[in-house]
């Protein structure tokens, strides 16, 4: 008989002081990101496991509902997002101005223009990638919610999907609170991953 594991990547909600450039800093969430994060659930929603970034702005709506639903949480230290380097901190508006033509570099293709002083793509996919294969491998005929970012979010996509990291970086919209449902198969045969589900729900 075979079995199926369901795997719920949520983006966290917006932070405190919102929408900017974040990657490593620690910024916690909003009210209305913890409004967005509880909305991006089913009703009464229990997920047999959570496994989220160390970040605040990812742990504390985790550790909220893994202690709430009692149901066991790990903190994944390779979920956490890439680091924006030099531009950490600031928004869009002012990376566009203070260096718009390498923000533009960026999202047509981070592996060959990391951001300055920042995280190169190979890296990241790679530890992000790590930690997903040794997830993915242990899980069976559970439901886990992963409580990340849009960049480790594109990141397992392109694990998934067999897409080159630098594309799912650029083309792959993953907003607050966004979810992606992904599913694992096991039979005889093998394991199929699928991706069911992504986005904001209404």
């Amino acid at each position: 008989m075979g079995k199926t594991t369901f795997v719920d990547l949520i983006r966290h909600g917006e932070p405190e002081g919102g929408p900017r450039f974040r990657g490593h800093l620690d910024d916690p969430l909003s009210a209305r990101g913890f409004e967005q994060m509880r909305a991006a659930l089913a009703p009464g929603e229990t997920p047999d496991r959570v496994l989220p970034s160390p970040l605040r702005r990812c742990r504390d709506f985790a550790e909220e509902l893994a202690r709430l639903a009692d149901r066991p949480l790990t903190i994944e230290p390779d979920f956490c997002e890439i680091s924006f380097g030099d531009w950490e901190g600031h928004t869009l508006d002012e990376i566009q101005q203070s260096d718009g033509e390498r923000l533009a570099a960026f999202w047509r293709d981070a592996e060959q223009h990391p951001p300055p002083n920042g995280e190169e793509l190979g890296a990241f996919h790679e530890r992000v990638a790590r930690a997903w294969d040794r997830w993915s491998g242990e899980l069976r005929d559970e439901h886990v919610l992963v409580v990340g970012h849009g960049g480790v979010i594109r990141m397992i996509l392109a694990r998934v999907l067999d897409i080159a990291p630098a594309r799912a970086m650029g083309r792959l919209q993953v907003p607050y609170a966004c979810r992606t449902r992904l599913r694992l198969d096991d039979s005889e045969h093998g394991r199929l991953v699928a991706l069911v589900e992504h986005g904001v729900r209404s």
